[in-house]
């Protein structure tokens, strides 16, 4: 052999880097903001990029990565290999009507969002296959930002929903969508594209209701506080409490809020399952109300959990307000006043000690429960640990809060003196439905009850609901 296998080179010349040969090239109809970020997006993965734009004269000079040819819209679209991004308004759609011929046979891209929700017209990317007839127009990439297209090239933690009635194109979009990091989820057909296309406009769809319930618990409970230690004492004696409003009141509604709203995480739970005993069995549907009940537990607890941390904080800031400082020294002058040495109340001490400890335990199980909500930590764990602490820490958390309010009321229920104007304290309304669930959840948990329940959610049936066993009964498939 004359060629050695392995090439000679000088000792002071840096062997030359291997080159990767340029990827497909992509074509992308516009220069704005997302064309950017797609095509930056698009370099880092290993493609070839050309971007057309109506005017690339006006276009300045280093928006764009080194790499991007910036053309005219036609040669964008002739330089593409098979896909083109179509990044313009849907208002402008009707431009590009002349790019029809050129763009024939190839993959267009719809990456618009809808205007306004709950549209009775088509949608754009209808229109616009409408517009292309002879394209592979497909809907993809709507729900990515500009900002998430920059952020690395195999960020794969984002969704990208993609619809077409063309399966080959939808199949390329597919592998492009991977390629650059993405999870692509293919939602059907072209019909599809106006939810994908109104999925952008939604805000915490899913968090609404929670919101608005944990909200209205809160202007309860305070303006319960409001009327029960401010008003009243207001009008019936002159005195001036609304110093209490900005951080007293607060951190009396917050705890009371923490506590039921964390009751109605566990109460559909107990519903459904009451349900399911009376019924004999678990292939009916629950109600409406429930089933939305339901899948709004997990939105429930971080609420709970919200307003629990809150609450700790504004515990801890009650010392540092001026109002604390004159109130220790009132109670330290009225107790030299009347000569009293040693104020040690063994009682109040043990009252003090136990809540403040199940509080902090409480709130240290419910922190456990917002962190295993995540899906980074969910994912990790089998149904059986995520059902654990779900629910049995849960229960758990329930029970210790439900703890911390009794200790903090101590016997003061018992007291006269606790119902000023025939009003009860807060804490005992704050209460009723965390021990209904409670007490719910113990009465399950009886044996002849449990047993029932774990055969109807393994399939087994009441006899009023059980089907016929005879296969051979007329009108059965067995008979054809």
């Amino acid at each position: 052999m004359k060629t050695p296998l392995l090439a000679s080179s000088a000792p002071d010349a840096p062997e030359p880097l291997p080159r990767c040969p340029g990827g497909p090239v992509i074509g992308i109809i516009g220069s704005g903001d997302f064309s950017r970020s797609l095509s930056i997006r698009l370099v880092a993965s290993g493609f070839r990029v050309v971007v057309g734009s109506r005017d690339p004269s006006r276009v300045p000079i280093g928006l764009f990565p080194d790499g991007v040819e910036l053309r005219s819209q036609g040669e964008a679209v002739d330089g593409a290999e098979r896909v083109v991004f179509a990044a313009v308004y849907p208002e402008h759609y009707h431009t590009l009507v002349g790019l029809r011929e050129r763009l024939a046979g190839k993959v267009l891209v719809d990456v618009s969002n809808a205007a306004r929700m709950n549209r009775v017209e088509r949608s754009n990317a209808e229109k616009l296959a409408e517009l292309f007839p002879q394209s592979g127009v497909v809907k993809a990439f709507n729900v990515v930002s500009a900002w998430a297209l920059q952020g690395g090239a195999h960020d794969g933690s984002r969704q990208v929903l993609i619809c077409s009635d063309c399966s080959d194109s939808k199949a390329a979009v597919l592998q492009l969508s991977r390629r650059l990091g993405f999870s692509p989820v293919d939602v059907g057909g072209l019909c599809a594209s106006r939810e994908v296309e109104e999925a952008p406009l939604h805000l915490f769809p899913t968090w609404g209701g929670p919101v608005l319930v944990t909200f209205l618990l809160f202007l309860f409970f305070y303006g319960y506080t409001f009327i029960r230690r401010v008003l009243l004492p207001f009008i019936d004696k002159g005195e001036n409490n609304f110093t209490q409003l900005p951080l007293v009141a607060v951190n009396r509604a917050l705890p009371a809020v923490a506590l039921v709203t964390l009751a109605l995480v566990y109460l559909p739970g107990l519903a459904a399952a009451v349900l399911q005993l009376g019924r004999g069995t678990k292939y009916q549907r629950f109600p409406v109300w429930l089933d939305v009940w339901l899948c709004r537990r997990k939105q429930l607890g971080l609420l709970s959990f919200l307003c629990a941390g809150l609450h700790a904080v504004y515990s801890l800031c009650l010392t540092l307000r001026r109002a604390a400082g004159y109130t220790l020294l009132n109670a330290a002058y009225r107790q030299v006043k009347a000569g009293v040495e040693n104020s040690w109340v063994e009682q109040q001490v043990w009252r003090s000690d136990l809540y403040l400890s199940c509080g902090i335990l409480g709130f240290g199980v419910l922190a456990l429960l917002a962190v295993t909500s995540l899906p980074s930590v969910g994912n990790a764990l089998n149904w059986r640990e995520f059902t654990f602490v779900q629910s049995g820490l849960g229960y758990a958390a329930l029970t210790l809060s439900v703890m911390h309010t009794l200790f903090f009321g101590w016997d003061f229920a018992f007291l006269p003196e606790a119902y000023p104007y025939f009003l009860p304290p807060m804490y005992l309304l704050a209460l009723v439905l965390p021990c209904v669930v409670l007490v719910g959840r113990l009465v399950l948990a009886l044996p002849c009850l449990t047993v029932r329940l774990t055969k109807i959610r393994r399939g087994w049936e009441s006899a009023r609901h059980r089907r016929p066993e005879n296969l051979d009964a007329p009108g059965h498939c067995g008979d054809v």
